[in-house]
Parts: structure tokens; sequence; C-alpha cells
């Protein structure tokens, strides 16, 4: 739970936070306020979107070695169930 609002509910504030400055903040600093949390909340959503997808490219790379290793003690690979050892 606590990393879904790490992961979404942050950005999501910074985000409506952003909105608020629009709303509320005195016009020299308005524009700059907004443009501000709406960065900033829209960057931390990105850099959470690129860490997973490097973390799913370690687990495609474990599950090869995995499959490497099923070849070398079965002699074939794992999707090749019904074939025999050479």
């Amino acid at each position: 739970m606590v990393l879904n609002v790490v992961r979404y509910g942050l950005p999501a504030g910074l985000v409506v936070a952003g909105f608020v400055l629009l709303v509320v903040a005195p016009d020299s600093s308005r524009y700059e306020g907004f443009a501000m949390c709406v960065g900033a909340g829209l960057s931390l959503l990105l850099l959470n979107l690129l860490f997973r997808l490097g973390a799913q490219g370690d687990k495609e790379r474990d599950r090869e070695e995995e499959a490497r290793e099923y070849l070398s003690e079965h002699g074939h690979w794992p999707d090749e169930k019904g074939k025999k050892k050479r």
C-alpha cells in the first residue's frame, strides 16, 4: 500500500497542488508554481515508470537464465516437452 502511495499518490498530489497554486497563488508566482508542481509530479511518475520497465527486463533475463539451465540439464528447452534428449 505504501508503495502505491509513493508510486501514484505523490505524483497525483503534486499535480493537484500545481492546479491549486494556479487558482490561489498571487499573480507574481501563479504560473511558476503551477509549472514547478506539475512538472515535478509528471517527472516523478515517469521516473517510476522507467524504473518498473528496467526491473521487468531483469525478470526476463532471470527467466532466460533458468531456461538455459533447463536446456543444459535436460537437452531441450522447457517449452519443448515432447522431444527426447539427443
